[in-house]
This record gives C-alpha cells, sequence and structure tokens, in this order.
C-alpha cells in the first residue's frame, strides 16, 4: 500500500512538473552565441540548464513553486526575474529586483517563453592610471614638502645676503622659537605661550643708582685754647 501511495505521488510530481523555457536576443553588448561564452540559466540554483547556440533554454520537469530565475555568465550582466509555476501547468514571470521580497510579487506580467537581454558586459581589467606629475602637484603633502625643501636650500643665501643688523634679529627670533618649542615639548605650556606673546625677550635691568649717604661729621679732638 505504501509503495503504491509513493508511486503515486512521484506520479503525480511529474505531472505538475513544467518545462521553463526562452531564448537570449543578442544586441550590440552581446551580438552572438560565440561572444556569449559558456553560460547557463538556473532557477534558484536548483534546476539549470544551458544556452545553445540559437540562444534558447529550456529548464525541464520543474515542480509546482516560486523561483528566482538567473543567468550565470562570465562576461554579461543579466536581469533577475521571478518566475511562478502553478498547479495547472501555468508559468508566471515577473521582474524582480535583488535582495527584495518575494511577496507580495510586482503586478507586472511579463512575456513568456522568457525573451533576456544582455544589459552590460563586466569589466575585470581596469586600465592603470598614468603617472601625471600635475596631480601630485595637486597635494597638500607634496606643496609643504616643496616649500620646506625649498626653504632649507635658500636659507643660507638668505642668511648671506642679510644686513648684520637682520642677521642678529633673525638668529633672535630662532632662539625664541626654539625656546617656545622646547617649553611645550616639556609640557610648559605657560611659559611656551609666554614666550610667544612676549618675543622671549628678558626685561632689562635699569642702571643701578648709589644712595647717597649723608655727610658724617668728622670726630676730632678738641682744640686747646
Amino acid at each position: 500500500m505504501l509503495h503504491r501511495l509513493l508511486s503515486f505521488m512521484a506520479l503525480l510530481s511529474l505531472v505538475w512538473a513544467v518545462d521553463v523555457s526562452g531564448r537570449i536576443r543578442w544586441n550590440d553588448a552581446c551580438p552572438n552565441f560565440e561572444a556569449l561564452g559558456p553560460t547557463r540559466v538556473t532557477l534558484d540554483r536548483q534546476y539549470s540548464a544551458n544556452i545553445i547556440r540559437n540562444g534558447t533554454f529550456t529548464i525541464y520537469d520543474v515542480p509546482e513553486g516560486v523561483y528566482i530565475f538567473s543567468v550565470l555568465s562570465h562576461d554579461f550582466v543579466f536581469d533577475e526575474m521571478r518566475v511562478d509555476v502553478l498547479a495547472d501547468s501555468l508559468v508566471e514571470v515577473r521582474p524582480y529586483a535583488l535582495a527584495t521580497r518575494l511577496n507580495p510579487p510586482a503586478p507586472r506580467l511579463l512575456s513568456y517563453p522568457m525573451m533576456l537581454f544582455p544589459r552590460s558586459r563586466n569589466a575585470y581589467f581596469v586600465q592603470p592610471e598614468s603617472f601625471d606629475i600635475t596631480s601630485m602637484l595637486k597635494s597638500p603633502m607634496i606643496l609643504m614638502m616643496l616649500v620646506t625643501g625649498g626653504l632649507v636650500l635658500g636659507m643660507p643665501y638668505l642668511m648671506k645676503n642679510m644686513d648684520p643688523e637682520q642677521l642678529e634679529e633673525f638668529k633672535e627670533q630662532q632662539a625664541r622659537m626654539a625656546k617656545m618649542q622646547s617649553a611645550m615639548t616639556s609640557g610648559d605650556f605657560k611659559s611656551g605661550l609666554s614666550a610667544l606673546m612676549t618675543g622671549g625677550e628678558e626685561p632689562e635691568a635699569g642702571p643701578s643708582k648709589a644712595i647717597a649717604s649723608p655727610p658724617t661729621k668728622a670726630k676730632g679732638k678738641p682744640k686747646k685754647k
């Protein structure tokens, strides 16, 4: 009895199985079968079929259910579709967007047998960018390095042509900046800011004035009369 029931269920599933078919239309993106290369069509990666030379395909014995139809192609991009295989051997095809829910289904029905169009060609090779010195000059880091290098190279010539007074003032400014950096590095921000604001100059001591002491009377012996 159980054997007969299983045979009946297998026969029933064969009756409900449907062949899903379609065709690829060649276009400018993919002009012919040779350009397409090895390609398979699948329903939920469970049922699949190859595409023959004239662009047609048939997936045999698909049972009732809802499937996502996709094209596995190495070089070309195709749209995915929702395929409903109904109990009365009907097939309904609807558009499907990747990573969206199956229910509720899209209200628009597509033509059946399915008609597929290659959308674009996959680009696996990206041509490397050529060397361009102008793009390097647009980088702030490169500009800072160039300016710093120019100052380092040109500083001896500037100092050589300076007046003695300007050279002395420049050295004082360098000493002031070194003092401020040393204070900042050691964590003494107050001294560093003070050196920056006041110029790092130490107050000069004014000339000391001698305090005149009151004249003292010389003590001598009284003269004798």
